[in-house]
């Protein structure tokens, strides 16, 4: 897969390196995704792992993407974070390790959760092109 960090260094942009490989945190309201409305799947950036779909995006109107769920439970690792004088949860992927951003128990119903992501974690696939980009089994969750 690559996950070696020169590689990375290489194949990310310098904020997409700093997020997933250096815990970072982009700018609120000025990232890909944080007001993006498409249908489809996000991501992990790093590894391709399906993390999250358009079906469980909120706007939390915290300037990052948010969702009630992730699409692949086995995918998404919980770690307890104590950076900066805060008791927060951080996301992690478990495939690539990569940091995500963190998750907090004031979300919509059913779950009350909101996953709080970083765009520089994730990569889009469009509904229309999820048997082209090989993630197909995902399309059960836009039929109606």
């Amino acid at each position: 897969m690559g996950l070696d960090k020169e590689g990375l260094k290489k194949r990310l942009t310098p904020m997409q390196y700093h997020v997933t490989q250096e815990d970072g945190t982009e700018p609120p309201f000025e990232n890909e995704y944080w007001d993006h409305t498409a249908e489809g799947i996000y991501v992990d950036i790093v590894s391709g792992e399906p993390l999250f779909s358009s079906k469980d995006k909120f706007d939390a109107g915290c300037g990052w993407p948010s969702f009630s769920r992730s699409i692949n439970e086995k995918e998404i690792v919980e770690k307890l974070d104590q950076r900066y004088g805060m008791i927060r949860t951080e996301v992690r992927s478990k495939t690539a390790d990569s940091h995500l951003g963190h998750v907090f128990p004031d979300g919509p119903k059913p779950t009350g959760l909101r996953y709080c992501i970083n765009s520089a974690a994730l990569r889009f696939i469009p509904k229309e092109k999820l048997v082209e980009e090989g993630y197909g089994e995902y399309l059960r969750l836009f039929e109606d």
